[in-house]
């Protein structure tokens, strides 16, 4: 495998499947295999998820809501994704550890780096939930923060597309794919990959982002080989 240990990046939205809210068993299931095959192939695995498809603090403060309490909210959602993600991913049958910025003493540990990366080397899935802890940044810039401060070799998000276009290639039929990007190509363009924390905090670490279509089976194999799948960001 190309990469021994993965940052993957997972949408709260992700999680609906085919629903307009929540989480959708089946597709909790279905990425619990994607994962499971390269946790068999030894890939040393963290997970960030996002909380957005129970609540976003972000929405809540354009309806009126303090944005600080409405952001502590959207971390609360990320803690519900990540138990019920852990709970898959145990069902399929690998030993996982959910780490919490907020400490949850009831159900989940308190973030430790050095715990984090022991339960990785010992072949843990770790599952980072409530973002950084902190109001005012996104579970994008969690991901990279966590990803920088475990070493991993790379930030894998999977998204609904299978890379980063031209435009959104939802809305513009023409749009074209790239495969590879520098970091400094992202900024001139304009492109969308992260919101600005995460994506500078990357860059000044030197860290890739593979952007792909999680959605797609086999897809997290083929990244993890190092198949030219999605699109890659790197220095």
């Amino acid at each position: 495998m190309k990469y021994n240990r993965i940052l993957l990046k997972l949408s709260g939205e992700a999680l609906m499947g085919e629903r307009q809210y929540g989480i959708d068993p089946q597709r909790l299931a279905e990425y619990a295999q994607e994962i499971k095959q390269i946790h068999d192939k030894g890939v040393q695995i963290a997970i960030v998820i996002g909380g957005g498809n129970i609540f976003r603090g972000l929405a809540g403060a354009s309806n009126g809501m303090d944005r600080v309490q409405g952001d502590y909210m959207g971390m609360l959602a990320t803690v519900i994704n990540g138990m019920a993600l852990q709970g898959a991913l145990e069902d399929a049958g690998m030993q996982t550890r959910l780490q919490t910025a907020l400490e949850i003493k009831a159900i989940a540990e308190p973030y430790i780096k050095r715990k984090a990366v022991r339960h990785l080397e010992k072949g843990r899935i770790v599952i980072f939930g409530a973002g950084t802890g902190n109001p005012y940044f996104t579970t994008d810039t969690a991901a990279v923060l966590r990803g920088v401060e475990v070493e991993a070799d790379v930030i894998l998000k999977g998204t609904r597309v299978d890379g980063i276009y031209t435009a959104d290639p939802e809305k513009d039929l023409s749009a074209t794919k790239y495969d590879t990007l520098t970091f400094e190509d992202v900024l001139k363009k304009g492109l969308n990959v992260m919101d600005t924390t995460a994506f500078t905090l990357s860059q000044e670490n030197a860290l890739p982002i593979i952007v792909f279509d999680m959605n797609k089976p086999g897809n997290l194999v083929k990244v993890c080989e190092g198949e030219l799948v999605g699109t890659t960001v790197n220095v």
